[in-house]
């Protein structure tokens, strides 16, 4: 994509809006925190402090609108207690200019890398960053410098107390996430009736399965419904595409394919029921037509072999569904025969070696998160050289401008840099008109932001460009409160983001973090993941006494989350203005197919693990034994631009079809479940390689253009 394009792109998702579902109540506690802190802060201690305490109140609000699984109290707890410290600390060094400068980039460069702890800990840090520089404008001395952040921390801590005592659906995150799970699956099972081998986006099962990490604290309050049903959830994912697939027994057409087809339209209906309860916590709603077609004894009249065992599993998992969903469980709602789902998440504490660890990982050559660090820290020191070198006062709002747009990834960043831009002339140009209308006084005027900011709470997820509309407005009324003359900020304000923006966009032209250099290592991650998954599901026929399901999981999460990274890493990789190195957009299209196709038939396998006193299948080791080598040597070539060899796999399926004597003399070798499913995985093997075959590229582009 040339640079012309890509900024055309960029800008256009940068003013992007977004209808979203709205959250009026939410955004209303955390407007009436603000208001709280902000009046009791003006009656008692003036203008200035009632500032500094509204910017405290104002972000540890933001903070809890992030997508995190934590408290929100903790949220905003710790969003006020950093805020407290980076003011008083970037205050009684900003007397020092070299200090500062060596303070702020130290911050900002610890800022860019919390983004290896995840987008929630990265935002909050570049927000902290970005407000202090405000802050510290404030205050007169250090005494007063004190106050001003133990009022920032009361506003932290204000909107904590909100949240505990007037909660707002309560585990609402969690419940939408496994609903979302659910959903998809009923989704799922819909789509498998007109597309056998559908494909499935593992992302909501992913999503389901964060959320239900939880802290010892939580594990305690848990509603019922939100116990166990994730894992199962998993578990239907396989019997769905078994039960479907034609190469499990169920001819394409005819009387089975039918009723299949009902079985699948059913367990859709019983799935969304599922999910609306979870959802919004309240009873299954079911028609006794969906039951009636699942419980009915017509299963074991026209399915037969694995169908028919699909079949039955389907069912049984759709009733454990149901009764973690209606809470009629044991008193932790999970059915007795089912473990529960006892993933917990480290507390405040004890996250932070693990973040420590995670930002030490960082620091290598080529790492993006590194990359970022380094931008933006030297964008910040350098900002706030040009800001205080302009003859327009306020230069603080340069890097502040610059931090807060910048982003580990180009698109980010460039589209960020244009939303804010545009969010900061028509927020001027409303407030401004506002202030020549009305003429506010401190009190109006803190009137005035707390409704901006709070318009800002229920329109953030509607785009960045919207959100900074509102942003603009509080900072100018918020600043008029302080004394700062209005007239003045509304030039300052232009050309100082215009300023930050370019920095950040420059910074990131000159020292990039390419993503479509790395797209041939990321496929490369995903082929081995999936050829771990395939050769431990093979495994378990292997050895059925031995098996081990934990580590089954565990290979499927893997393969999950290389192949959710493989699809962020293409999606960013379409934006970015950089030639095509190595793999063509048709090349990485088809790979992706190839590799979903494999992960899929491991799946189908799983969906038929034997039970620990079946016999071993002859051959299934020899097969796990070389999917791993092959997929590991494959993986090897295509980081090297080679074509990979499947002789290994080939050679094991080829075991298979040689007949062992019987009556007519043409019994085949192995479980029959077992040999489709490994023709299935060498099939997925072999289009891997020819959609990275370039000759063979070529002749699809070609026909493809020549049929249309």
């Amino acid at each position: 994509m040339s640079w012309l394009r890509a900024l055309k792109e960029t800008a256009r998702s940068g003013l992007e809006i977004e209808r979203q579902r709205l959250e009026p109540l939410i955004a209303f506690r955390g407007a009436a925190g603000l208001a709280l802190v902000v009046g009791t802060s003006l009656v008692l201690f003036g203008p200035e402090i009632a500032a500094s305490s509204a910017f405290g109140a104002f972000q540890a609000a933001i903070a809890t609108f992030q997508r995190s699984w934590r408290p929100r109290p903790v949220l905003a707890l710790v969003s006020g207690a950093s805020l407290a410290v980076s003011t008083f600390v970037g205050y009684v060094s900003a007397s020092h200019p070299v200090l500062f400068l060596c303070l702020l980039g130290a911050w900002t460069f610890l800022a860019g890398l919390a983004w290896a702890a995840g987008p929630t800990g990265g935002i909050i840090a570049s927000s902290n960053v970005a407000i202090m520089l405000v802050t510290i404008t404030l205050p007169t001395s250090v005494v007063d410098a004190a106050a001003h952040a133990g009022m920032i921390l009361a506003g932290g801590v204000v909107q904590a107390a909100l949240i505990v005592l007037f909660p707002v659906r309560r585990w609402g995150a969690q419940r939408d996430a496994l609903a979302d799970a659910l959903a998809a699956e009923a989704d799922y099972a819909r789509r498998l009736r007109h597309d056998p081998v559908a494909p499935f986006d593992p992302l909501p099962l992913m999503t389901a399965r964060s959320a239900a990490a939880v802290t010892p604290r939580q594990a305690r309050r848990r509603p019922a419904e939100l116990h166990g049903a994730r894992g199962i959830a998993e578990r239907l994912r396989p019997v769905l595409a078994s039960l479907a697939d034609p190469a499990m027994g169920v001819p394409a057409e005819g009387l089975e394919r039918a009723w299949v087809n009902e079985l699948l339209g059913a367990a859709g209906s019983v799935l969304d029921a599922a999910a609306r309860a979870v959802r919004h916590g309240e009873p299954v709603h079911l028609s006794a037509t969906d039951l009636g077609v699942l419980k009915t004894p017509d299963n074991d009249v026209i399915l037969v072999g694995p169908a028919l065992r699909a079949a039955d599993r389907l069912a049984a998992l759709l009733d454990d569904v149901l009764e973690i969903a209606e809470g009629t469980g044991t008193d932790s709602g999970v059915p007795e025969h089912l473990a529960p789902d006892t993933r917990h998440r480290p507390t405040l504490l004890r996250l932070v070696p693990v973040v420590i660890k995670a930002m030490r990982r960082e620091l290598h050559h080529g790492s993006p998160i590194l990359r970022h660090a380094i931008r933006v820290a030297v964008v910040a020191v350098c900002g706030y050289f040009v800001g205080e070198a302009m003859p327009l006062g306020h230069g603080y709002w340069a890097p502040m401008t610059a931090v807060m747009v910048m982003r580990p990834e180009f698109s980010q960043t460039y589209g960020r840099s244009v939303a804010r831009f545009g969010g900061t002339l028509v927020g001027i140009g409303l407030a401004t008109a506002i202030v020549q209308t009305a003429h506010p006084d401190a009190r109006l005027s803190a009137l005035l932001s707390v409704v901006c900011a709070g318009l800002m709470y229920l329109l953030m997820r509607t785009g960045y460009a919207v959100s900074q509309v509102c942003v603009t407005a509080y900072v100018v009324f918020l600043l008029g409160m302080a004394g700062d003359d209005w007239s003045q900020t509304v030039t300052e304000r232009i050309v100082l983001t215009l300023v930050g923006g370019l920095l950040a966009m420059i910074a990131y032209a000159l020292y990039p973090a390419w993503e479509t250099p790395r797209l041939r290592n990321r496929l490369a991650e995903w082929l081995v993941a999936d050829g771990r998954y395939a050769a431990t599901v093979v495994d378990q026929y292997a050895a059925p006494a031995h098996r081990d399901l934990e580590e089954v999981r565990d290979a499927l999460i893997a393969t999950r989350e290389a192949r959710v990274a493989w699809q962020e890493a293409l999606a960013t990789a379409q934006h970015e203005p950089v030639r095509h190195r190595g793999i063509s957009r048709a090349a990485a299209t088809d790979a992706q197919h190839a590799l979903a196709q494999l992960g899929r038939s491991a799946m189908v396998l799983e969906a038929h693990l034997p039970p620990a006193s079946a016999d071993p299948v002859p051959g299934a080791a020899q097969l796990a034994e070389a999917l791993r080598r092959a997929t590991e040597k494959g993986a090897k070539a295509v980081r090297e631009r080679r074509l990979p060899d499947w002789q290994p796999v080939v050679d094991a399926v080829a075991h298979w079809d040689v007949p062992t004597p019987s009556e007519d003399g043409t019994t085949p070798v192995g479980d029959p479940v077992v040999r489709r499913g490994a023709a299935l995985l060498l099939e997925a093997l072999e289009e891997f390689t020819r959609a990275l075959d370039e000759r063979g590229g070529s002749t699809r582009v070609s026909s493809t253009l020549a049929e249309n």
